[in-house]
């Protein structure tokens, strides 16, 4: 069919049948013009390629660490797909700045962050690991390398500029007060034996002047018995509530009534009690510092790759997208 500008004339149904090959002609040259998509790419990136075989095999590999080993059905791989082609956008496009801006990276440090990684699993496992993700190492040593590539720009770029003021310290140490509160602490000893009436028969000796230490060192069932039966200072809460129950109402120096438990029969010496206090600014000045940064650096990282995000030229190719699977193409061989 050749499209032309020539005009119909004649009666109604010369009208209408002319406005049809017009518009069908119209139609017929709108599908021509209209660039063929590649579906071998999901998406481009200011003109840089993700591939569906990229995609693919990333898929997988979240899907599998997030999920099990287990092959997914379509309809538990789909809540995925939206959320990494969004991270594997921001990669991109923090790759790209990476490389615009010039950021290097030696081989010495890819190098060294693989053998970090290489010495977190178990002495010959690492590339089993590998294997199993669909990794070569040729791969895992470009990723590294890009992972450390966004690193030094995010630092460079943003974390290098974030700072915590004096005012922000003070404004949230005065606007937490539950935060530095130190609650009430206790420092005891015990002594622990099967029945109850050895328990009264070393109560009685207390009385009689003998050393709390040396009775439970020498008749103690309880581990701690090799230092005295020292439990050291705790809070309410982290010793078995009959602990606490006997302990907290004792004055420094008393020695409690017998009390029984499911390890068995308990004397406790109050050596010392600490009450409760808020902390000092000074002495909580680095916790609240590095809360803020991180958080400041959090906040300022988003709006830096939301920024960097839209300015960028992104086309997703619909079709590419809803055709993954989250199986990886070409079968499971890696490189070594």
């Amino acid at each position: 069919m050749t499209c032309t500008g020539r005009s119909f004339v004649g009666n109604a149904a010369d009208v209408l049948r002319a406005l049809a090959i017009s518009l069908a002609c119209l139609t017929a040259c709108s599908q021509q013009q209209k660039p063929q998509q590649d579906a071998n790419v999901v998406a481009t990136v200011n003109g840089e390629v993700i591939t569906r075989a990229d995609f693919e095999r990333e898929l997988s590999r979240e899907s599998q660490a997030m999920e099990g080993a287990a092959p997914r059905s379509p309809e538990q791989i789909e809540p995925f797909k939206q959320t990494l082609l969004e991270t594997m956008i921001e990669r991109l496009v923090l790759l790209q700045a990476a490389r615009e801006l010039q950021v290097q990276v030696s081989a010495e440090e890819v190098d060294r962050r693989v053998l970090a990684l290489t010495s977190e699993y178990p002495a010959g496992t690492f590339d089993t690991a590998l294997a199993q993700s669909q990794t070569s190492k040729t791969e895992l040593a470009r990723r590294t390398k890009e992972q450390l590539l966004v690193e030094r720009l995010l630092a460079d770029q943003v974390f290098s500029r974030v700072a915590v003021t004096e005012d922000q310290l003070r404004r949230i140490y005065d606007e937490n007060p539950d935060a530095w509160t130190e609650p009430e602490q206790v420092h005891a000893q015990q002594i622990v034996v099967k029945g109850l009436d050895e328990a009264k028969r070393l109560k009685d000796l207390l009385w009689q002047g003998k050393k709390f230490p040396d009775l439970a060192r020498r008749y103690s069932l309880s581990p701690d018995a090799k230092v005295g039966g020292d439990l050291g200072f705790f809070k309410r809460g982290e010793m078995p509530p009959a602990f606490d129950d006997a302990i907290f109402r004792l004055g420094a120096g008393q020695v409690s009534d017998v009390v029984s438990t499911d390890y068995g029969f308990h004397l406790f010496k109050l050596i010392e009690k600490k009450p409760a206090r808020k902390r000092e600014l000074a002495e909580v000045r680095g916790q609240i510092e590095q809360k803020l940064l991180t958080d400041l650096r959090a906040e300022r990282q988003t709006a830096y790759v939301k920024g960097l995000r839209e300015k960028a030229q992104v086309k997703v190719n619909d079709a590419a997208f809803q055709s993954v699977t989250g199986r990886p193409l070409g079968g499971s061989t890696v490189e070594p």
